[in-house]
């Protein structure tokens, strides 16, 4: 099925309703029952307002705009995951989405494709914040990262290139925010400071920068 739907990706270039209806058909009506799910649907809606969370920088250049292919908890491989897919080319230049210290980097692998096996070879960059909590960018070109474990970086620093390595149908830029206490791994909804002010992403929009 995965083969399927990165040739469809391929043939139309990402319009939205086709990719759209490629999900449905290849994904099921499956939903995740994570209660984190029901939280962000809450945040997206503006049903909890009292919001004091970090607000993210968008993590790309301020003069591009990109498609949003995947939310939190998408129906084709978010199943379980509050996370983020931006549409990007290779080579795009990625950016801090919030300030920290670079804790990992992996940029030696070379493969990426539908095959579960291509997982271990996706190159990315995990950055920690000063309340502990860490992003993740994923799916980076062979020999993409522009910063080295143990680097400080300020939020919109270029830190990256992005790629297709590891478990992927496409091009894109993977992002998670999570934490760990006590040894538990906690995903973390995130909003970001958009040309539209400040919002929780929502799949099948595009996005640019504020500024």
């Amino acid at each position: 099925m995965n083969v399927v739907l990165s040739l469809l990706m391929n043939r139309c270039r990402l319009i939205p309703l086709y990719f759209m209806i490629a999900l449905t058909v290849l994904t099921g009506c499956s939903v995740s029952k994570n209660p984190l799910r029901k939280e962000i649907k809450k945040l997206q809606n503006g049903t909890n307002k009292d919001d004091s969370s970090y607000v993210y920088g968008l993590p790309f250049e301020n003069a591009r705009a990109h498609f949003l292919v995947q939310g939190y908890f998408g129906n084709f491989s978010h199943k379980e995951r509050a996370a983020l897919d931006f549409k990007m080319k290779k080579g795009t230049k990625i950016l801090a989405a919030r300030e920290g210290v670079v804790t990992r980097v992996k940029e030696d692998g070379s493969r990426g494709g539908t095959k579960r096996e291509y997982r271990s070879d996706g190159n990315n960059i995990i950055i920690q914040h000063f309340d502990n909590s860490r992003s993740g960018y994923w799916h980076l070109q062979k020999n993409g990262a522009l910063v080295n474990v143990g680097d400080t970086v300020k939020k919109g620093q270029v830190i990256a290139l992005s790629g297709n390595t590891g478990y992927t149908a496409f091009p894109h830029l993977h992002f998670l925010v999570w934490t760990s206490r006590g040894g538990q791994w906690n995903q973390i909804p995130t909003r970001f400071e958009t040309s539209k002010g400040i919002k929780y992403l929502r799949a099948w929009k595009w996005y640019r920068s504020k500024y």
